[in-house]
C-alpha cells in the first residue's frame, strides 16, 4: 500500500441497482469504478431490509416489490459479494458490510445482531463490519419526501424536538448495535430547508446536548464517524457532518472515515478529495480506516489511523 494514499478508503457506499431501487448499475460495475477512483480499500454497505411492508418506498411499491422480494435481494447480495471480493482481490481490497436501519423500532436490534452473526458455510462471518445509520424517527423517514419530514416534526412537537429525538435515536442505535461506522451523523439537516425551516432552529443548546451525547456514545464504543460526501451532491453546501460537529468530535478523539455513499458507478469516489481538504481545514490530521494487511480475501480486517498528509 502506498502510505501517501492510505487515507483513500470509503466505508459507506457501493449501493447498486442490483439490490437497491434508488441505485443504478451492477455491484461489479461499482467495484470496478472504485478501482478507477484510486481506492485501495472499498467497503460495500448495502441497505439491510427494513423489516416490514409499511416501510416500502413509493418507488418500490410502484415496481411491485414487497419485503419478501427485498429480503431475497439482500440474501443474494450476501452470496454475490464474497465472489466479487475474491475476483477483484488483485486490484482492490473489498470489505463486506451492510447499512443498518432502526426500523421496526420493536425488533431492529435483534435483526441487526442476526446479520452480524450470520456465517458462510466455512464459518466465516458474512460481513466484515456494519454502518449504523438513522433514517427514521418514530418510524417516519427523514431523508425521503418532504411531507414525511414535516410529519416527523409534527409527531415530535416541532423541529427542535425532532432534532433532539434524532440524536437520541442515533445514540441509542450506537449503544445497542455498536456499529464500526456511524453513517451521516447529521442527516437531520437533509430536508431542513426544503421543509421550510432554518438551520438556526436546530442550533440550540438542547439539540447540541443531544448531539454531544451521540458523540459520547460513538467514543464509548470506538465507532468511526462517516465523513459522507453525499451532502454536497444533495445541494447542502457541505458534507455530513457539519464543521462544528467535526471539530467537536475530533476534540473528543472520535475518528473519521470517508464514505462516498455511492448509489451508481458515477458517484464512486465523488467528493473524496474535497472531503480530505475539508477535514484538514477543520483541524483533523488523520482518518481511521478499516482494511486488510494483505489482499487475501479472507485476511483479517484491521483498524488503522492514517495521515491525511501527502
Amino acid at each position: 500500500m502506498d502510505e501517501r494514499m492510505a487515507w483513500r478508503v470509503s466505508l459507506h457506499g457501493g449501493h447498486s441497482g442490483e439490490f437497491c431501487d434508488h441505485a443504478e448499475g451492477t455491484l461489479r460495475e461499482i467495484l470496478l469504478a472504485a478501482v478507477q477512483a484510486g481506492y485501495h480499500t472499498f467497503g460495500v454497505s448495502e441497505h439491510m431490509p427494513r423489516g416490514a411492508d409499511r416501510f416500502l418506498y413509493p418507488q418500490e411499491i410502484a415496481l411491485g416489490w414487497d419485503m419478501a422480494r427485498i429480503e431475497a435481494d439482500f440474501a443474494r447480495y450476501a452470496e454475490i459479494l464474497p465472489v466479487l471480493v475474491e475476483e477483484l482481490a488483485g486490484q482492490l481490497i473489498v470489505l463486506r458490510g451492510f447499512e443498518a436501519e432502526v426500523v421496526p423500532e420493536a425488533n431492529y436490534a435483534e435483526r441487526i445482531q442476526r446479520l452480524r452473526a450470520w456465517q458462510m458455510p466455512d464459518g466465516t462471518p458474512r460481513f466484515d463490519y456494519c454502518v449504523g445509520s438513522v433514517h427514521y424517527v418514530h418510524e417516519i423517514q427523514l431523508d425521503g419526501p418532504v411531507d414525511a419530514y414535516l410529519q416527523a416534526a409534527e409527531a415530535c412537537g416541532g423541529i427542535e424536538a425532532l432534532a433532539i429525538r434524532y440524536y437520541e435515536t442515533v445514540a441509542a442505535m450506537i449503544e445497542t448495535i455498536r456499529p464500526e461506522v456511524v453513517g451521516h451523523l447529521d442527516l437531520i439537516k437533509r430536508n431542513l430547508r426544503a421543509a421550510g425551516f432554518e438551520p438556526e432552529e436546530i442550533a440550540t443548546p438542547r439539540v447540541d446536548a443531544a448531539m454531544q451525547n451521540a458523540l459520547e456514545a460513538a467514543r464509548a464504543c470506538g465507532a468511526i464517524l462517516d465523513l459522507n460526501t453525499a451532502g454536497w451532491r444533495k445541494g447542502l453546501g457541505e458534507p455530513y457532518p457539519s464543521p462544528t460537529i467535526v471539530r467537536k468530535a475530533s476534540a473528543m478523539g472520535v475518528g473519521f472515515c470517508f464514505g462516498d455513499d455511492s448509489h451508481r458507478p458515477t458517484e464512486v469516489g465523488a467528493g473524496v478529495d474535497a472531503a480530505r481538504i475539508y477535514l484538514l481545514q477543520c483541524g483533523v490530521q488523520e482518518v481511521t480506516v478499516l482494511t486488510r494487511e494483505s489482499r487475501e480475501p479472507l485476511a483479517p480486517v484491521v483498524r488503522r489511523r492514517v495521515s491525511l498528509q501527502g
